[in-house]
């Protein structure tokens, strides 16, 4: 304690340019401040200070040892600031950037908002590459590896894609075996909002034949696809996340052929800050924690 007391001492001698200014900042006397600089310098074995009767000037030591001086304070306000909002009650306004889906996040959403009562979400449901800093928000759940390196990320959990079909669609047009016999089906397809190009199906087993499934219908929604497949306009290819309700009514089933290679992770992105204000902090674990939790036993 000594020693951070000669450091505050130290730093405001410095700021203040006197020791009668310093000690009013500190509320010690001229001569208290004096017999403590006094001290500190005895114990570094070094000038610090260059006194006259008008005014005070760092010698090079000074300057050198004022330096760290700084960063020390610095970084122990940060500590404090820290440890004070991870004590504070989550409140205030959140701004949160989701995919068009609700299905997976929506009642992990609705959990927050009854364990968080003072933090007021302002949700922003949007398939769109959004601009994070530039549009304001707080935080994002997107699917793909992070490449901004402005932005800090927390895994979510993993996906998989599907091919899936109504019960009904399947009884009047069969399954697909293959690639190919895609070709005689219908099939629905995803539209990137960002670009307007079709999401590519990752099929495997094609044997290099030209497989691509035709286009029925494109939306750049996955509510939309879900919708017109449940009611078996067709087959769809969507991470199993977005179709967990439908696969458990039984609305879709999943296609075991032709098999489909990709899968992904979905990431929390946030602007990257030194401090994070309670509600974030809550926000990111609450929803890491939970999200994919349901779905292991999908998953496997």
């Amino acid at each position: 304690m000594d020693r951070m007391s000669g450091i505050e001492l130290f730093a405001q001698i410095a700021r203040q340019g006197s020791l009668v200014a310093a000690g009013r900042q500190l509320g010690l006397s001229a001569s208290a401040v004096g017999k403590g600089l006094a001290r500190l310098e005895q114990r570094l074995g070094a000038r610090l200070v260059h006194r006259s009767t008008r005014r005070l000037a760092l010698t090079a030591e000074g300057q050198q040892y004022l330096a760290r001086c700084l960063r020390i304070l610095e970084e122990a306000e940060a500590a404090e600031r820290e440890l004070q909002q991870g004590l504070a009650a989550p409140s205030g306004r959140l701004k949160v950037g989701v995919p068009h889906e609700s299905g997976l996040l929506t009642p992990h959403l609705a959990d927050f908002m009854r364990r968080y009562p003072q933090v007021a979400l302002d949700l922003d449901y949007s398939d769109r590459l959004v601009d994070v800093i530039g549009e304001g928000f707080d935080v994002v759940v997107r699917g793909g590896e992070p490449g901004d390196s402005r932005l800090a990320a927390r895994r979510l959990g993993s996906y998989h894609m599907r091919l899936l079909a109504s019960p009904g669609y399947l009884a009047e047009y069969g399954a697909p075996r293959t690639a190919r016999d895609l070709q005689r089906h219908r099939c629905l397809h995803y539209r990137l909002p960002h670009s307007g190009k079709l999401l590519p199906w990752p099929l495997v087993g094609a044997e290099g034949e030209d497989a691509s499934p035709p286009v029925s219908a494109s939306c750049n929604t996955g509510e939309a696809l879900i919708e017109l497949a449940a009611r078996g306009m067709g087959i769809v290819c969507l991470p199993d996340f977005s179709v967990r309700r439908e696969l458990a009514a039984g609305t879709l089933v999943r296609l075991d052929a032709p098999a489909v290679a990709r899968s992904g992770n979905m990431y929390l992105l946030w602007p990257a800050t030194p401090a994070m204000p309670p509600r974030l902090r809550a926000f990111i674990d609450h929803m890491a924690e939970r999200v994919f939790a349901p779905a292991a036993e999908e998953r496997q």
